[in-house]
């Protein structure tokens, strides 16, 4: 199965760079790295090309004018320039584990969309990971972490689980499989099918409701958060307000109440033709 592995970024070349990293050591090569840049400085532009020369999978970079918070945008021009099939979704904070795009191909089912985990780390932890940390692994160690800060115990958790019992905790766990984008993937079909994100939402719940109307529209989640995990870098939110916060939550009310699947904000404006 090819795949577009698609990575959203705004001005945080020291985090995306780790992240370019992580994607250089992946078990599995089929696959492409599309950056979608809701407007970076030029510094974001010369990372990328600094590390596409010799990369060991195809990069590209999408970019559009800074106009304020817009990730939903380049986030479905990415969905409609992405080459392949399958499509995971993730962030430019987010460091990925060698299995990262393996597991999400090995789990890859039509019908359904994967909802991944994340380990959320102290912006110390963040700072003080290296080159050589994420393409040897020791990142991902319980015991290298847990001796440069505290670690919660979700994380602890998700970290030292693996082969069966990763499987197992993914069958038990309670948690509802969510559409995050940190971390979760799917056919391109279906997210065109919902016309992509909803493009009036800002910071908040963005990704959720576009997990939501893929339901509604017959594509159920499925739970692999203890098998493909990413480090979450940690970082400001100066873009989260009450207000968008507010407004995403009425547009997922109204999704789960009407059993909404066609956004008319999304990639295609308007009402979906019959």
């Amino acid at each position: 199965m090819k795949i577009s592995v698609i990575v959203s970024t705004y001005n945080a070349e020291e985090w995306l760079e780790k992240v370019l990293i992580g994607y250089s050591v992946q078990t599995y090569h089929d696959f492409e790295l599309i950056i979608a840049d809701d407007g970076s400085r030029p510094s974001t532009k010369e990372l990328i090309d600094q590390y596409r020369e010799n990369y060991p999978v195809p990069i590209r970079h999408l970019w559009h004018e800074d106009e304020g918070y817009r990730r939903q945008e380049i986030l479905n021009v990415a969905i409609v320039e992405a080459s392949h099939e399958y499509i995971i979704m993730t962030d430019g904070d987010c460091i990925p584990r060698k299995d990262f795009v393996e597991v999400h191909a090995k789990y890859a089912e039509k019908g359904r969309f994967l909802s991944g985990g994340y380990c959320k780390l102290s912006m110390k932890v963040s700072k003080l990971i290296s080159k050589d940390d994420i393409i040897n692994g020791t990142c991902f160690d319980v015991k290298w972490l847990k001796s440069k800060d505290k670690l919660g115990f979700s994380q602890t958790l998700k970290l030292s689980t693996d082969g069966v019992m990763a499987t197992i905790m993914d069958t038990i766990t309670p948690t509802t499989p969510s559409f995050n984008n940190c971390n979760s993937s799917g056919f391109k079909e279906d997210m065109i099918a919902i016309n992509g994100y909803d493009e009036r939402m800002k910071y908040g719940g963005p990704d959720r409701e576009f997990g939501e109307r893929l339901e509604n529209n017959g594509i159920k989640g499925k739970q692999i958060r203890y098998q493909a995990i990413v480090l979450h870098l940690d970082h400001a939110r100066g873009y989260k307000t009450p207000e968008s916060l507010a407004a995403n939550l009425a547009i997922r009310k109204e999704v789960k109440d009407n059993k909404i699947v066609w956004t008319p904000f999304g990639i295609k404006k308007g009402e979906k033709q019959s």
